[in-house]
């Protein structure tokens, strides 16, 4: 197997991560503020109380920490790939979103949404067909300074 294959293989596992890790994260944000605030009004005196709540919550650790994976992983892959392939490609997390919505939160997604997020998903299928990286490895290096 040679670099390129390997850079493709690696490249094609992380790009997923990417667009699952981020809606993940925030639908467990979601579903851990809308736990908290459905609790509770948000009055001066109860500011505390809130403050605590979030920070004790579970859903709201593991979205931190699913947040923190997707940009750890969108870190790895934009030195794998061009820009201008990895951002088109992540819109791929619209559709999570609304699945995640809809199966775990309970929220009702319009058949003109989800006929939007297809389009949007036709589009991201075009673009993870062109080639991930038009520049060369050595093109994009910074130089060191003499």
């Amino acid at each position: 197997m040679n670099s390129a294959s390997r850079f493709d293989y690696k490249t094609y596992l992380l790009l997923p991560m990417v667009f699952v890790l981020a809606p993940l994260g925030n639908v467990l944000l979601s579903k851990g503020m809308k736990g908290i605030g459905a609790r509770m009004p948000w009055m001066p005196g109860n500011l505390w109380r809130v403050f605590i709540q979030t920070f004790t919550s579970a859903y709201i650790w593991l979205g931190i920490t699913s947040l923190l994976a997707f940009f750890f992983v969108y870190m790895l892959v934009l030195t794998r790939a061009d820009y201008s392939y990895v951002q088109p490609s992540s819109a791929l997390s619209y559709a999570v979103v609304s699945f995640l919505g809809y199966f775990w939160l309970g929220e009702i997604v319009t058949p003109l949404r989800w006929v939007g997020i297809g389009i949007i998903c036709v589009g991201v299928f075009i673009i993870v067909s062109t080639p991930h990286r038009t520049t060369s490895r050595a093109h994009c290096e910074i130089p060191e300074e003499a």
